[in-house]
């Protein structure tokens, strides 16, 4: 079941776009890399310099940290060497579970991209199958992008080199192969990216990584009576989505972590196949969400809770400093799963709050300048998902994009279930669900590259493709329910 069509640009400055995923280049919302602890890399990363370790091998129960990757550029360039390789975790005391991972047994480190660096990512594909790597978020050409036909066979390297021009943001890489993208991210090929700029540096909020500044990889899984990951879906969890039963963080199951009272920021991925979270904590207290998948907010939205469907990011701070000596359980809301227990147990030692303004440099495009509007309905036929009516073709291009123009773009979820929608190539601003600009939440208004969809909803959105044209890749446009993905 696929309904993933194909976006590319050609070289007469139009992108061509395949039912699938995508990019952009107007977006907002990290800062780590002010006063990172230590340095060093996980093993087999091959990449000296700075960084910090984060906590990748934790006590008992404790929340993991991926490693945060900040190599020293050579001959001008930042580069990365990562393995995509099998491994094993214990996710269960005493228990071994086959897992797969980047650089990692599970999970993979966290790259740290600054505007304007060129940088160089490597993947070595150590898996006995195919597979690809996307950089989900990222403003790349179409070649770079990591999409289903730029595959890495087991035991050849592909690189993704590129300069960096987007905005600060959280964003995140995984497999993008037709028809496994689903296993391989359940299995563990999952690992954050963050962008800063000069904006996002400039900012007083909590920047110190694995201290103040925590990335959080949500997911939920089914595991069988051997402890082992099991991914099995029936006909009917592949047309729903396939839901687990346990929940990790960073690979973690119900970990805690230990916290200064202070504020305390975390970058939040959904990075489950199929469920959709709401995101709060046990005593309803309100956070403020700061940045959405590709941008900082103007200001802070607050909220007592978020709701994200799968490969959609927040960014929230969480005011700690009245809680010394207490805790705090982050949780989803939907299920009732505790999903961290936060131990405020050591006083602040850091700066870092909530700023009133995050942006004055947020571009709001004008519908009064839109070019053209395309209608996209998301459904089914014979038991294939579709777009338009079509499934999946790698080798048809169904939309021809030309660059630098503002479109509007509705689409329609046409069924009785969840679904989301996902553009690679570019971002996009949200101005309206079911029919009216005051459905658009405070939250939303900022760039993303995903946007959930209800059952039989609708959403438009803002969208151009600037800077990259490209006649023979195509980047992609697809709903993120991993299994409908697939």
């Amino acid at each position: 079941m696929k309904r993933r069509d194909f976006i590319a640009i050609s070289a007469t400055a139009a992108v061509w776009l395949l039912t699938g995923c995508g990019g952009g280049s107007d977006g907002g919302g990290g800062n780590p890399g002010g006063e990172n602890p230590g340095g060093g890399n996980p093993p087999g990363a091959g990449n000296p310099g700075g960084g910090s370790p984060g906590n990748p091998n934790p006590a008992p129960g404790e929340l993991a940290i991926p490693p945060l990757l900040d190599p020293a550029p050579v001959g001008g360039v930042k580069q990365f060497t990562l393995s995509i390789q099998e491994g094993s975790k214990e996710f269960f005391p005493g228990t071994a579970t086959r897992t797969y991972g980047i650089s990692a047994d599970y999970l993979g480190p966290t790259l740290l991209l600054r505007r304007g660096e060129q940088v160089s990512i490597s993947y070595t594909n150590n898996l006995p199958v195919v597979t690809t790597m996307h950089g989900h978020g990222m403003h790349v050409p179409a070649v770079m992008d990591g999409g289903p036909h730029q595959i890495i066979a087991p035991g050849s390297t592909w690189s993704a080199n590129y300069t960096v021009d987007q905005k600060a943001c959280t964003n995140w890489y995984h497999p993008h192969k037709v028809g496994t993208t689903a296993e391989q991210v359940y299995m563990g090929l999952a690992g954050m990216i963050i962008i800063e700029d000069d904006e996002s540096r400039a900012l007083d909020l909590p920047r110190r990584y694995a201290i103040d500044d925590i990335p959080l990889v949500v997911q939920d899984k089914v595991f069988d009576a051997n402890k082992q990951i099991d991914y099995s879906p029936s006909r009917m969890q592949i047309r729903q989505g396939y839901l687990g039963d346990t929940f990790l963080v960073n690979g973690v199951v119900q970990p805690y972590f230990n916290a200064e009272a202070k504020a305390l920021r975390l970058r939040i991925l959904n990075g489950s196949n199929a469920r959709v979270y709401r995101f709060g904590f046990s005593d309803g207290r309100v956070f403020s969400q700061i940045a959405t998948d590709n941008s900082f907010l103007p200001a802070p939205v607050p909220l007592s809770e978020v709701r994200l469907s799968p490969g959609e990011r927040a960014e929230v701070v969480v005011d700690l400093s009245s809680d010394f000596g207490g805790t705090v359980v982050f949780k989803d809301l939907s299920s009732g799963a505790n999903l961290l227990t936060i131990n405020v147990n050591m006083e602040a030692s850091g700066g870092g709050g909530i700023p009133g303004t995050l942006t004055n440099t947020l571009e709001i495009p004008s519908l009064a300048n839109v070019v053209r509007t395309r209608s996209f309905a998301l459904g089914m036929h014979r038991m294939q998902f579709t777009i338009n009516g079509k499934s999946m073709d790698m080798n048809r291009i169904d939309e021809t994009v030309p660059l630098g123009d503002l479109e509007l773009w509705e689409v329609t979820n046409t069924m009785g279930m969840n679904h989301n929608f996902h553009i690679h190539a570019t971002h996009f601003y949200v101005v309206e669900r079911d029919g009216s600009a005051a459905n658009v939440p405070a939250n939303e208004k900022a760039y993303k590259d995903v946007v959930f969809l209800p059952p039989n909803s609708s959403v438009k959105f803002l969208v151009k493709m600037i800077d990259f044209s490209d006649g023979t890749n195509p980047y992609m446009f697809h709903c993120h329910f991993l299994e409908h993905e697939d």
